[in-house]
């Protein structure tokens, strides 16, 4: 899954790792619940103190993998502005996969401390 944020990270910003998107999406509508792409988006960011920024050129197509693995429901609705979005809700099997995400993700992290430690 090649889903990262900017090509050039503005000072302070890096790059999501790669293959944590899904990750970082399942866990923030599993927290915040139903939520909209911009949400989502800005949810990330705000958890992650700036630090990282989701574009909607990877968000967006990342939900919709999404919702063809069945890991979340999108359903249209209207946001406090009055305008238009579809809302994302977790599924069961999305909250099974996002089990399975942070397994993954410790494993990997794990293995870089690991690495780091001894260099």
């Amino acid at each position: 899954m090649a889903a990262l944020i900017r090509r050039k990270p503005e000072p302070g910003r890096d790059e999501i790792p790669p293959g944590t998107l899904y990750l970082l999406v399942l866990k923030t509508l599993a927290t915040r619940g139903r939520l909209h792409g911009y949400e989502i988006a800005e949810s990330i960011q705000s958890c992650s103190e700036d630090v990282l920024q989701i574009e909607e050129g990877s968000l967006y197509p990342a939900l919709q993998r999404m919702l063809l693995k069945g890991w979340v429901t999108a359903e249209w609705g209207v946001t406090a502005g009055n305008r238009r979005a579809r809302y994302y809700t977790l599924t069961r099997d999305g909250r099974k996969q996002l089990g399975i995400e942070v397994q993954q993700f410790e494993r990997v992290m794990g293995a870089i401390t690991r690495i780091l430690q001894t260099a």
